[in-house]
């Protein structure tokens, strides 16, 4: 058993955790590529959704669109763990999906993470096609656009920021662990991931496996801050074009 307070295991488990990434080791490559494998099955899907969805709520006129709005937004900070009891029951057994035994499965889990994701990507391209439309609005009317039109033609001019709308719900995804073990199971070889992965082996003393996954998982987070910026640079030299 190793434990925090040693500051030679910590340097130890360190080390070991650099050997693992070094030598490519087997369990540390099946974990990241389940974990990436879910998480971006669940941005593609709920980018699928949540596009169109944003962008739908920028251009519309409806009553009770304001009231959706809000809703939407909120739903940005979903309870993970909220999110997953609802996805469990939901694929259980008894539940409506639980004919598709997706319960403890990673397309349960991306289930799961698509939830969680498609509010962000809605909401924030939303608010992206509604600055569009405010600065493009006369210009989209004299060509005579069809509201799907001047939808497509929107995303399509702001593709550099919505990008960052993806990128925000991939890194909700990746660092996700509430809903997922709860979903999952967190089954070695099956639906164990990062999050998940870091959590067992910390808690049974494992700190070479658990200190390699963190920082495998920091750069993701940093690589997904550094194409986000990038990004968004893009984006506002292109407005200035």
């Amino acid at each position: 058993m190793r434990y925090f307070g040693d500051v030679n295991t910590i340097t130890d488990a360190f080390h070991l955790a650099l050997g693992l990434i070094w030598h490519f080791d087997t369990e540390l490559l099946r974990i990241i590529g389940l974990s990436l494998r879910v998480s971006l099955t669940a941005v593609v899907i709920g980018s699928i959704i949540g596009l169109p969805l944003g962008a739908f709520l920028a251009l519309a006129r409806f009553p009770g669109r304001n009231a959706c709005i809000v809703v939407l937004n909120a739903c940005m900070g979903l309870p993970p763990v909220v999110v997953g009891l609802i996805v469990y029951l939901i694929l259980s057994r008894s539940g409506p999906l639980g004919a598709f035994g997706w319960l403890f499965t990673a397309a349960g889990m991306v289930v799961a993470q698509v939830v969680l994701i498609t509010p962000i990507v809605a909401a924030l391209s939303r608010q992206v096609v509604a600055d569009l439309w405010s600065e493009y609005e006369e210009q989209m009317r004299s060509l005579g656009l069809t509201r799907l039109g001047a939808i497509a033609t929107l995303l399509w001019d702001g593709r550099f920021s919505l990008s960052t709308a993806i990128l925000a719900g991939f890194g909700r995804a990746i660092a996700e662990v509430g809903a997922i073990i709860i979903v999952g199971g967190n089954i070695a070889g099956v639906t164990r991931t990062m999050t998940t992965a870091i959590s067992l082996e910390t808690s049974r003393g494992d700190l070479a496996l658990a200190m390699a996954l963190g920082i495998v998982l920091l750069a993701i987070a940093i690589s997904i801050n550094a194409a986000a910026t990038t990004l968004g640079n893009a984006a506002r030299r292109a407005q200035g074009a």
